[in-house]
């Protein structure tokens, strides 16, 4: 059982973060950053290539974060790799000691630095997580037994912006269907919808993090606001257009949200966009 999986079943609240590869095989920066927060959350999501933008290996970024005493949120995403390779890499996982996965789809390739790649997407986030069923009853895709059986903790993405429709409901009861026991969600402004997020994954018996992202600029808001599953509000915006100050209105701001959600969810996921030596900050501010 992991810490992340043990603290949920209790009915702790949980804080978690999450950190990118650097985009090259120099550790040190990501190791500074994962030591600036590794005492301040529960467990760090490692990102996968987020945004189709080629960074190192997530997997060897678990790796380091494992050595460093933390436990990793291992995100793996369809769009770069069939089924033999999420399979081998998924085996090599376990194998490391890493337990807490996120399976996602991925995002477009024309979205990112190198728009010539061939995306696969051999499966959606939901079959890759009928895959890791398999894995766990110690079998491979395709019913061949493995050697020994894993036992991974799978979470699953929300986009709360979708909330409401019938697409949404059925992905979501997909996912729980296939084993996905914590959801973390894209970033929500709205302390209704978090608290409508959180009732929906009560009547399911799952859990849910929300997402708090940690904005840094009006101009920033607005190139967020490109990326699927983001949307933030005109009304966020106007509070950083014309500030002396954006980034500390920004943590402010996170933490205001952190207080916010604390009574409407299970726990909260902060995305830092590279900042990850601002999370103590944004907890200080919110007494979390």
């Amino acid at each position: 059982m992991t810490q992340l999986k043990s603290a949920l079943a209790a009915g702790k609240y949980v804080v978690t973060s999450e950190i990118a590869p650097p985009k090259g095989p120099d550790m040190s920066d990501f190791i500074a950053k994962t030591r600036q927060v590794k005492d301040r959350v529960l467990a760090i999501n490692v990102t996968d290539n987020q945004r189709s933008i080629m960074r190192l290996s997530t997997l060897v970024a678990c790796q380091f974060l494992l050595k460093e005493g933390v436990e990793p949120v291992y995100q793996l995403a369809c769009r770069d790799r069939n089924r033999l390779a999420l399979q081998s890499d998924l085996l090599g996982a376990w194998a490391s000691g890493i337990i807490n996965v996120l399976p996602l789809t991925g995002d477009p390739v024309k979205n990112g630095d190198q728009k010539e790649s061939k995306a696969v997407f051999d499966l959606t986030s939901v079959k890759l997580m009928h895959l890791i069923q398999k894995l766990n009853q110690g079998l491979a895709y395709n019913d061949k037994p493995l050697n020994a059986p894993t036992n991974f903790y799978v979470g699953g993405a929300v986009d709360p912006n979708n909330y409401g429709s019938d697409a949404f409901r059925s992905k979501f009861e997909q996912k729980v269907a296939q084993g996905a026991h914590f959801f973390q969600s894209q970033p929500v402004f709205d302390i209704n919808l978090a608290e409508s997020l959180f009732q929906y994954a009560e009547e399911l018996k799952v859990k849910i993090l929300i997402g708090i992202i940690l904005i840094k600029s009006a101009k920033q808001a607005q190139f967020l606001n490109t990326i699927p599953g983001i949307r933030i509000p005109d009304s966020v915006i106007a509070r950083f257009a014309g500030s002396d100050e954006p980034l500390k209105v920004g943590v402010e701001f996170a933490a205001e949200q952190c207080r916010q959600f604390r009574a409407v969810s299970h726990g909260i996921h902060i995305m830092t966009v590279g900042r990850e030596e601002l999370v103590p900050s944004i907890l200080d501010a919110a007494e979390l």
